[in-house]
């Protein structure tokens, strides 16, 4: 073969996180031998769902992190290299080194963007002035050290406009601060905001008024249709563009001590620019099938799909038996059968010791998964986030381990 003609796999994956992981390894478990290529430039998998706790002091940075060689499935090609350039009509991938690879089945799995760029000042500040985030692994131990070094004053949290990966760690960090506070006996000296881009605290109703309940218990002020456009870390000043009932707006500045954002996100690059993005740039794909709507042969889920559920690895974990089924019968010409039906869960922290587990599908409806309340806070859960499904996650569901229990509609 030419030093210049492409390489062809079976199954090409790009991404590996908790979507493309876990499709790769349940792929060959099920068929060994199956060709299948991954494309990833980064060393390090990182378990995502832990960085709230790492920032409220609850768990170990060094914990979250794993070699990523260590976590790809045994028998699919690594290819350690990023993806430039999707070319769906040939059925290739342009890497960014400029090599082509080629597929039969395209699984997109590469995630979203942090889009640190879209809030003026932001990225010049970043861990630094008292401004954190717990959305990248570099900054999440600075969150804890700006909440263990906190004596009053202004506490924000901020949550940008949907979709954002864990809608819900927003308001897990600003719950764990406030319990921090209160246990070191601050809590009278601090004013504590919470401002959101949307309207309401939470995508789905039925847990709105219990969270708000969770957040004036902690005394947390909450701005909805607030969304961070600037901050001038010198100054310790933030900017919102506030947008009122009416649709009209303004920009209001307000200063602070200790500022938690959470960026805004999109697409990948790569992917908003091809083929096929929809209109927000997301990979088009049917939201039950999970096979594109017009490329037969490519499939998407997780972070980087157009899937309308919350991006959270839970809702990864429903996804990936579905889409290996689908794919499998791709590949065989039959009939694709296997349905997602939107499901995804949210442990949202609000307290020490203390987790709602907020479980949902398509529509908002709240599927329990085991016969406790969801909307009451649970130490259990607690547990289950901590203890539980950290282990879970390296050592079962990245295997390509796919038994489970059955979450319920709630009557």
């Amino acid at each position: 073969m030419s030093v210049n003609t492409p390489a062809t796999h079976q199954v090409l994956v790009i991404g590996a996180g908790a979507a493309g992981t876990s499709v790769a390894a349940s792929l060959l478990r099920q068929r060994p031998g199956l060709d299948v290529a991954i494309i990833e430039p980064g060393d390090v998998h990182y378990y995502q769902p832990a960085f709230t706790l790492v920032g409220g002091g609850a768990y170990s940075l060094a914990k979250t992190a794993r070699p990523q060689a260590s976590t790809l499935p045994e028998g699919a090609r690594w290819i350690r290299a990023a993806a430039r350039e999707l070319q769906p009509e040939q059925n290739r991938v342009i890497l960014n080194d400029g090599r082509a690879v080629n597929y039969e089945i395209l699984v997109v799995t590469s995630g979203l963007k942090l889009d640190w760029d879209k809030v003026d000042g932001l990225r010049q500040t970043l861990g630094r002035n008292g401004v954190c985030s717990n959305y990248d692994p570099s900054l999440a131990e600075y969150t804890w050290q700006c909440i263990r070094q906190f004596r009053g004053g202004k506490a924000f949290f901020t949550q940008p406009p949907a979709p954002i990966k864990c809608a819900g760690a927003p308001q897990k960090i600003a719950y764990l601060a406030a319990d921090h506070f209160r246990q070191k006996q601050v809590s009278e000296q601090a004013d504590l905001r919470f401002y959101a881009a949307g309207g309401a605290l939470f995508s789905v109703p039925d847990f709105v008024p219990y969270l708000e309940d969770v957040a004036r218990g902690y005394n947390i002020h909450l701005h909805m249709s607030h969304n961070l456009v600037a901050v001038d870390g010198d100054k310790k000043e933030a900017t919102f563009r506030v947008t009122d009932s009416a649709g009209e707006s303004r920009e209001i500045t307000e200063n602070f001590d200790l500022l938690h954002v959470t960026p805004p996100q999109c697409a990948q690059d790569f992917v908003k620019n091809s083929a096929l993005a929809n209109a927000d740039g997301w990979v088009d794909v049917d939201p039950h099938s999970l096979q594109h709507v017009h490329y037969s042969n490519v499939f998407s889920l997780g972070d980087s799909s157009s899937l309308p559920t919350s991006k959270t690895a839970a809702a990864v974990r429903k996804q990936s038996p579905v889409a290996v089924k689908n794919i499998l019968a791709r590949l065989a010409n039959g009939q694709l059968n296997a349905e997602y039906d939107g499901y995804t869960s949210c442990p949202i922290v609000t307290g020490y010791g203390k987790v709602m587990l907020a479980e949902f599908v398509y529509g908002g409806k709240v599927t329990p998964t085991l016969p406790l309340s969801p909307f009451k806070e649970s130490a259990f859960y607690w547990q289950v986030k901590k203890r539980a499904l950290p282990p879970f996650y390296f050592d079962y569901m990245l295997r390509g381990r796919e038994r489970d229990i059955a979450h319920k509609s709630r009557s």
